[in-house]
């Protein structure tokens, strides 16, 4: 029995790497069509969430069987609820994703008002969060996640850095006040995406160490 459950609890690692490589790939998906302002990626990054969504429910059944129709013992049961946690901030990530995808939409056919880099690195630095949390779990690593937790204030700086920028470039020219406020929702998009990410680390640290960091 134990075996079969072992088996069962290794395939949610698998399904929860999946997930995690799927909104690697929208991250990148948005941000190229960002960068590029190409409306059918930004269509398709957008189109490319229900592929995340859809996972969501495979990894939710997954863990619900577990509890169901196994006996998981007490460090058991924190690790299957923890992905049921983590799972909701991986969705709402691949939602963060598509609603970057809509911006680029709405600003597609305008030239931008400044270089992207600041956004760009955003995403590497977020992407790499989601990634390097998801491996935490897998491989039950409490210095990865607490690793993940501070990066977010990297990223939180950028922000800070594009938020100043943003607001300059309005002061200097009233008519970039449109075009800078949907810039600075994108950059918001990616500052929350680092947010869920290090709400995942969180959860992975409790679901090893039975204690959430905000204890």
């Amino acid at each position: 029995m134990r075996n079969r459950f072992d088996r069962q609890l290794e395939e949610l690692n698998n399904e929860l790497i999946t997930m995690g490589s799927l909104i690697e790939q929208e991250i990148e998906m948005a941000v190229s069509a960002l960068v590029r302002q190409d409306a059918i990626k930004a269509q398709e990054a957008i189109d490319f969430d229900e592929e995340i969504d859809h996972q969501e429910k495979n990894i939710e059944n997954l863990c619900l069987k577990l509890l169901l129709q196994q006996q998981p013992v007490a460090r058991d049961l924190r690790q299957i609820s923890s992905a049921l946690k983590m799972i909701t901030d991986m969705e709402r990530i691949g939602d963060h994703g598509a609603d970057i995808s809509e911006i680029t939409l709405m600003m597609k056919g305008k030239p931008y008002i400044k270089k992207l880099e600041h956004i760009q690195e955003m995403a590497k630095e977020t992407t790499m969060m989601v990634i390097n949390s998801v491996d935490a779990y897998v491989n039950k690593d409490v210095g990865l996640a607490k690793k993940v937790i501070e990066r977010d204030d990297v990223v939180d700086d950028l922000f800070d850095e594009i938020k100043e920028e943003l607001i300059r470039l309005i002061s200097e020219n009233a008519n970039n006040g449109e075009q800078a406020a949907d810039l600075l929702m994108v950059a918001k998009y990616f500052e929350r995406i680092g947010d869920h990410a290090t709400n995942i680390a969180e959860w992975v640290i409790f679901s090893i160490t039975g204690k959430h960091e905000d204890d």
